[in-house]
């Protein structure tokens, strides 16, 4: 058995050093402390898998079968004795083997039971190694643990918030980690204005965005921008009750035309009667994002040449947000407007999704007052309300001696696949 000493300062960094040489699935024999250093004993996988290998099993006598006539025994096929590799398992594999051929043997339930036990150990193991490891970071450097743990609880990732606290300087501080965040935040420039641009657009997003409110609140803009002939509605929300009617209201209160369109051919008609107006503000049904009409509605926005801004929920968890930029991105997705603001009690993940999908952020809406409640992105009163402190009594706040535990949790699943420019 060729076992391996890993010696380091810290816990995490002798575990960096057994996964780079051994790989991730490397077996932890001991871990000590020895002279202010941290020493882990490990044996690699395949080693580990060698140990278990089992003998063949003895063959019964058939005592019946003892004493064969010549004859018959000319006629039987040579006896061939189980092979040794067939009766091992596979290397390189922790899950009991599977035969390569019929007479091979199975696993005994006994083993099966040893090896699993074993693997549930060393997962243990290893969580409490990294555990400890973040425990440790806790005491060596409270002002950048604390840093981390501010970020996740402002609603940031762990991808982002690790990468950021990886990159940090020494004697940096949280305007430090403001002021990345807003470089990677994108901010349409005035020339990209929908407003001001015209053409066409749609507002897209699950339901309950605010998208028909929101199509409101641009058409006013527009409207006194550039007066009410010169903007028209449309609707393709035939499915929900009043749907078209809430849309015709608020037309006939900024004293705008309001269509409603069916497919793609009425569209492209509709659109090219109305090719006179500055600006088309086009609001949509509001579908779940794994509703398979999304690729439907996509495909007749891209036949027709019409853009689109993702409204994002800013309510909504992380991992949601991400799964809707997902299903509803495209080419003709020019940004996003986060929407419920006033609703949010925490920022970062809508954030932390517009950065991570490069989507240009064009406005922000924080009620339903038409046009009050959309306002022009001011990129550092954002990102304070963003890094505004969580009380510390909110149940899904990380407290300090909670966040080892959670940190070894995530391991290595939250390493982050984007860059982030720092």
């Amino acid at each position: 058995m060729s076992k391996k000493t890993y010696v380091a300062k810290t816990s995490r960094e002798a575990l960096r050093l057994v996964r780079m040489e051994l790989g991730e699935d490397a077996v932890i024999l001991s871990n000590h402390t020895v002279g202010g250093n941290i020493e882990i004993t490990a044996l690699s996988h395949a080693e580990f898998s060698g140990l278990v290998k089992q003998p063949a099993p003895v063959q019964p006598v058939d005592a019946t079968r003892q004493h064969v006539p010549a004859a018959d025994s000319a006629a039987m096929p040579p006896h061939n004795p189980p092979r040794l590799r067939d009766s091992m398992p596979h290397r390189g594999s922790m899950e009991a083997p599977v035969p390569a051929k019929a007479e091979a043997p199975a696993m005994l339930p006994a083993h099966q039971d040893i090896l699993s036990e074993i693997k549930s150990m060393r997962s243990m193991m290893q969580e409490q190694i990294a555990c400890l490891s973040w425990s440790d970071m806790q005491q060596r450097d409270p002002q950048r643990t604390r840093m981390l743990r501010n970020l996740l609880n402002a609603g940031f990732s762990p991808a982002l918030s690790r990468q950021l606290i990886d990159k940090m300087p020494a004697t940096a501080d949280f305007s430090w980690v403001s002021k990345v965040v807003g470089h990677n935040l994108r901010v349409a420039a005035q020339q990209e204005d929908v407003v001001v641009n015209g053409g066409v657009v749609a507002l897209i997003g699950p339901t309950g965005v605010g998208k028909t409110t929101t199509t409101a609140k641009l058409a006013a803009r527009a409207v006194v921008r550039y007066g009410a002939d010169k903007v028209a509605l449309l609707t393709t929300d035939s499915y929900r009750i009043g749907a078209h009617e809430q849309l015709r209201i608020y037309g006939k209160i900024l004293g705008v035309e309001v269509h409603a369109v069916r497919d793609t051919e009425d569209l492209r008609l509709t659109l090219a009667a109305l090719k006179h107006k500055h600006l088309v503000l086009i609001d949509t049904i509001g579908m779940g994002q794994r509703d398979g009409r999304v690729a439907a509605q996509t495909e007749m926005f891209d036949a027709t040449g019409v853009q689109r801004l993702l409204l994002l929920n800013a309510t909504s968890s992380g991992d949601t947000l991400d799964d809707v930029v997902r299903m509803y991105h495209g080419t003709g997705v020019i940004g996003c407007i986060p929407t419920k603001l006033d609703e949010a009690l925490t920022l970062g993940a809508v954030l932390d999704v517009a950065v991570r999908h490069k989507l240009a952020l064009h406005y922000i809406a924080d009620g339903q007052r038409v046009p009050e409640d959309l306002h022009e992105v001011n990129l550092e009163q954002l990102l304070h309300l963003a890094f505004n402190p969580v009380a510390e009594t909110a149940p899904f706040v990380v407290q300090e001696l909670e966040f080892p535990a959670l940190m070894a949790g995530l391991g290595a699943a939250t390493t982050a696949r984007e860059g982030y420019a720092v």
